[in-house]
């Protein structure tokens, strides 16, 4: 797929690897890019990127009738990019660990789902497109402190295979995206070295002009993925023979 002249649709655009998503595909010519997030007074400096091809929409997406009607307006959508997520910390066994949990699963699970659910049938009309998930390297491992929030991840990853065989027919072409720490706000508590959110949207929107599946964009996605990428795809790709004809 093209990302020159696509149409993209981006959620939790406003700050961080969303914000980069935005920048990126201005550069990469897309004719048009729904910006998204819950509040659209935090869209203005998104929108003053590119005025004339920035389109901004009020989305919570954790709210179906926010993401139905995000579907109504946005018909004509060919690049679907699932951004929008949340972290939390503390641990497994603080007061308010299960609502944290739930918290993390309804967006970064849920949200996920409900936006691919509306998102599908409008990329089939537009001759199959492109979904893009924001993943994690703790969607393979889980960070200690960050358990709930891994376990989301690893639950999207699961999901992102699972869009990648039933969509397969319809020419969507599905990518799932793991970056270690990224030097966004939702990371101001990770120590180490962490990548720039332009490198992580430029590697993924490079995926979608290739053909990738799987995008580890910085040092640490790839000293993790180094020795399992190859046999965690051959498990999808044999599961994923198991369709239904």
């Amino acid at each position: 797929m093209n990302v020159q002249e696509s149409v993209a649709f981006v959620t939790g655009a406003n700050r961080g690897i969303g914000k980069a998503y935005v920048e990126a595909l201005v550069q990469a010519g897309a004719r048009r890019i729904y910006a998204a997030a819950r509040s659209l007074d935090t869209l203005n400096d998104v929108v003053a990127i590119a005025p004339d091809r920035i389109v901004p929409i009020a989305l919570d997406v954790t709210d179906p009738a926010h993401v139905n009607a995000a579907a109504q307006i946005a018909q004509d959508v060919t690049l679907l990019i699932n951004n929008a997520g949340v972290i939390g910390s503390g641990g497994l066994f603080t007061a308010n660990s299960v609502e944290t949990a739930q918290w993390e699963m309804n967006t970064n699970y849920f949200g996920t789902l409900s936006m691919v659910r509306a998102f599908a049938p409008i990329l089939q009309r537009n001759g199959g497109g492109a979904i893009i998930n924001m993943l994690s390297v703790v969607s393979v491992a889980s960070a200690p402190v960050f358990g709930s929030y891994s376990a989301s991840k690893a639950a999207l990853n699961s999901l992102t295979q699972d869009i990648r065989a039933e969509l397969a027919t319809q020419g969507t072409q599905v990518i799932g995206v793991f970056p270690g720490p990224v030097d966004t706000a939702m990371a101001d508590g990770v120590p180490g070295d962490k990548a720039e959110p332009i490198a992580v949207a430029n590697a993924a929107l490079d995926a979608v002009e290739t053909g990738l599946e799987d995008v580890y964009p910085d040092p640490v996605s790839q000293r993790v993925f180094s020795a399992i990428a190859d046999p965690l795809k051959a498990v999808e790709k044999m599961f994923a023979g198991w369709m239904p004809q």
